[in-house]
């Protein structure tokens, strides 16, 4: 099998990395001084127990890839998803299977409307960033890749056995739609929260408790507008937050601090827009929203 995967920051590199252990082809798409850090000394992971180092079987560009993809691992930011896929069309047939790791609940949709694929729904619980080329440090135990379609048994079966082998945690379950809004009602609150408060998620918990509490909920109620019910994970959102490292926080917030491009618009923006559709006020995400929207540069 050749397994491609598109994007080698804190998500695709650490999953990457994994993957190099099997027998499979594995193909990390890069560029720039990243890419040639990690083909001359290979993908170090740093972890809290310990390190090691990957070696993929090719690090390229997606303008350099030929030949059709069998799995792609679509770990680019939210709004590079439409890109990632267009350069990488020519590679991609009907029977690739793709499985998107962006932040969202809107993925498997928007890329099934862009290319003919097998897509499956998919996020992931990590906390990970590249720390400089060639290195990707991740912070404590949190490591679960939730993944699957009741459309592709057979794919979701093939994807999972291949994180079987390569040791990392995983879970199909079978209302995948509701997995993914537990995932994106954490992530939403506190990427909109510790850049709003320019803090780390546990700070924001044990400081700011109230308005986590306030977030989570609107973004719980939309959800169940929307048919997902997912109340109970407000109080075990809370709770993850509070024994996380100290100085963890949302990728959101780390990218707000060094000027990058932001997935304000998917974590923040889409509650309120999804909220304004279903006549359902979300007051506090909004007046968030608002406020970092006009920090973007």
């Amino acid at each position: 099998m050749r397994i491609v995967v598109a994007g080698i920051g804190g998500v695709g590199g650490y999953i990457g990395a994994h993957l190099c252990a099997l027998d499979d082809e594995v193909v990390f798409i890069a560029r720039g001084d990243h890419a040639a850090a990690i083909r001359e000394n290979g993908l170090l992971i740093k972890e809290d127990e310990g390190s090691f180092t990957a070696h993929p079987d090719a690090v390229m560009s997606a303008g350099e890839l030929v030949g059709d993809i069998d799995l792609l691992l679509l770990c680019v930011k939210s709004y590079d998803i439409a890109s990632a896929l267009a350069e990488l069309s020519g590679n991609i047939t009907p029977s690739t299977v793709i499985v998107p790791f962006a932040n969202g609940v809107e993925h498997k949709e928007k890329i099934a409307s862009l290319v003919e694929a097998k897509v499956l729904h998919g996020a992931l619980h990590i906390l990970a960033h590249k720390e400089s080329d060639g290195v990707i440090i991740k912070k404590g135990k949190v490591f679960a890749a939730i993944f699957g379609s009741r459309e592709y048994p057979a794919e979701t079966a093939a994807v999972a056995a291949l994180f079987e082998k390569a040791g990392l945690r995983h879970k199909t379950p079978e209302k995948i739609e509701e997995a993914l809004w537990r995932k994106y009602l954490f992530i939403s609150a506190f990427a909109a929260l510790t850049t709003y408060f320019d803090t780390s998620m546990r700070k924001v918990y044990e400081q700011h408790r109230n308005w986590a509490d306030t977030l989570l909920k609107e973004i719980a109620d939309v959800a169940d507008a929307k048919g997902i019910h997912i109340q109970d994970e407000v109080e075990k959102a809370l709770r993850v937050a509070s024994v996380l490292p100290e100085e963890a926080s949302s990728s959101m917030h780390l990218d707000f601090q060094h000027g990058r491009k932001t997935e304000l618009e998917t974590l923040c923006g889409y509650v309120v827009r999804e909220g304004k559709k279903l006549r359902l006020p979300t007051p506090l995400m909004a007046k968030i929203y608002g406020v970092l929207k006009g920090k973007v540069v």
